[in-house]
């Protein structure tokens, strides 16, 4: 499902779909998602404590009856109301959690969400798991892409899908053993075996192949880092999946995770500057030499 997600990601940045202004304060679904809505503020203030990206509710657009409503927040009320709609053009599954630029508003970012997310016990979590990824995107995703020559490589061909479908070595002993051991480092926090793996796994993986790596921990693993802390707050079990084989694209998720954790340990704060995080999680240690 999360592979169609980010399909229909792809295909709202490069299409549109004609949106609808105006609407009536009275309107059948501004009135039914109030409530539910209203609830995310509530949300974030028990949230804001634990990283400054939690501090800001972003937009959602709620897709229902082959239709976008999008919310966004009222200037001075802890409140949304409705702006736009816009015709679903693209079939959005019952189930979505995305971050989406939406070409039809002005390429503006927006968590987009089916009606049901506000009935599900970790519903919520996952909407402010979605408003994480707003905030990379209005601080530095775009700019830090530049960066990656995967990235020029992949907008020269045309490859808009390069984030979900490069071909990584997931199976490879030299990735699955070696990444399989830096969990174990990170869980124990040992320094030594964790930047002697990582300097070896970045030895073992071509330079598109590093670059993919990190910018999945990086932009993954911080929404999964700040998502499993969200979900101590509320009494939600901590989310793992990733971490077991056979390791896939949401391995990286649990990854960047750990290696968040690992990395505020040892310097604490830098999870709060996320240009810096990303440097540090894209750097190449050199092994620790042991006396």
């Amino acid at each position: 499902m999360k592979k169609l997600f980010i399909i229909m990601s792809l295909a709202l940045l490069i299409q549109g779909s004609a949106p609808a202004w105006g609407q009536e304060a009275n309107d059948p679904i501004a009135e039914k998602y109030a409530a539910p809505l209203k609830k995310i503020f509530d949300l974030e203030f028990r949230f804001a404590p634990l990283h400054p990206v939690l501090g800001q509710v972003y937009p959602v657009a709620v897709v229902e009856n082959k239709t976008f409503y999008i919310f966004e927040p009222a200037p001075g009320e802890k409140a949304y109301r409705l702006v736009r709609t816009a015709a679903d053009t693209f079939n959005i599954p019952t189930g979505i959690r995305a971050a989406m630029p939406l070409a039809f508003w002005d390429n503006r970012i927006a968590c987009v969400v089916t009606g049901e997310v506000f009935s599900q016990t970790d519903g919520y979590v996952f909407i402010f798991h979605e408003f994480v990824h707003c905030a990379e995107w209005d601080c530095c995703e775009q700019k830090l892409k530049q960066g990656l020559s995967l990235f020029r490589e992949a907008m020269k061909k045309k490859d808009y899908m390069w984030e979900l479908q490069y071909p990584f070595p997931y199976s490879s002993p030299g990735f699955a053993d070696t990444y399989r051991g830096l969990f174990k480092a990170w869980d124990e926090n040992d320094i030594a075996a964790a930047e002697s793996l990582r300097a070896a796994l970045r030895k073992a993986l071509t330079p598109e192949e590093w670059e993919y790596l990190t910018w999945q921990e990086w932009k993954e693993g911080l929404a999964r880092h700040l998502e499993n802390r969200m979900r101590e707050v509320v009494g939600l079990p901590e989310n793992t999946g990733g971490e077991n084989p056979p390791f896939t694209r949401t391995t990286f998720y649990r990854g960047g995770d750990k290696f968040i954790r690992f990395l505020e340990q040892r310097h604490p704060g830098i999870i709060r500057d996320l240009e810096e995080l990303y440097r540090a999680i894209s750097a190449a240690p050199e092994p620790t030499k042991r006396p």
